[in-house]
């Protein structure tokens, strides 16, 4: 690889930033394919492949945001400005992706493995989307517990909503991310 290439490489990685305020355009069908298909090159022990995206197209997002306010009030959540907050976060971005952990019970693979690589998956989405010049957002919260929210997605209890990833283009240039100071989270093993 030239140099160009690992200097670009690691520009996009330092670039990637979470972006709250996303707008048009979001990617096509061919650039979405590209990051899935990125996604699944992740580390991934005997090839389990646990980590599945489900897409919430742009006509959606009104059903979405009824069912995550459900799933709000599945948790637990009374508070009625709260349940009705969530069925609004859809319509922070053009575009959403709901990532999804399947664990399968594997001898040599512990969930924990599992878990790491569709983070590592989430990650690689994130950084194909950021090279072909998108914004995201990963989120999570109390929603993706709820036992309502994963049966209406068809995973098992112990089966895992990673997060919903918004998708679009940033409203506006934020400033780059702080230099970080390496030597303080790494040592040498003695």
């Amino acid at each position: 690889m030239s140099d160009i290439a690992v200097e670009t490489v690691h520009q996009n990685i330092h670039q990637r930033q979470s972006i709250g305020h996303l707008v048009e355009p979001a990617p096509n069908a061919a650039q979405l394919e590209m990051a899935f298909a990125a996604a699944l090159t992740a580390p991934d022990h005997h090839r389990l492949k646990p980590t599945r995206f489900v897409v919430v197209a742009e006509s959606e997002r009104e059903a979405f945001g009824e069912l995550l306010s459900q799933a709000l009030a599945d948790t637990g959540q009374t508070e009625e400005a709260q349940l009705e907050r969530v069925k609004n976060h859809p319509f922070r971005a053009p575009l959403l992706v709901l990532a999804l952990t399947k664990l399968q019970d594997h001898p040599k693979v512990p969930h924990f493995e599992q878990i790491l690589s569709s983070g590592a998956a989430i990650q690689n989405f994130l950084l194909s989307l950021q090279a072909q010049g998108f914004s995201t957002m990963w989120r999570s919260g109390a929603v993706v517990e709820s036992k309502l929210f994963k049966q209406s997605l068809g995973l098992n209890e112990s089966d895992l909503i990673a997060g919903i990833i918004y998708i679009g283009t940033a409203f506006k240039a934020i400033p780059p991310r702080s230099a970080i100071n390496v030597s303080e989270f790494v040592s040498d093993w003695k």
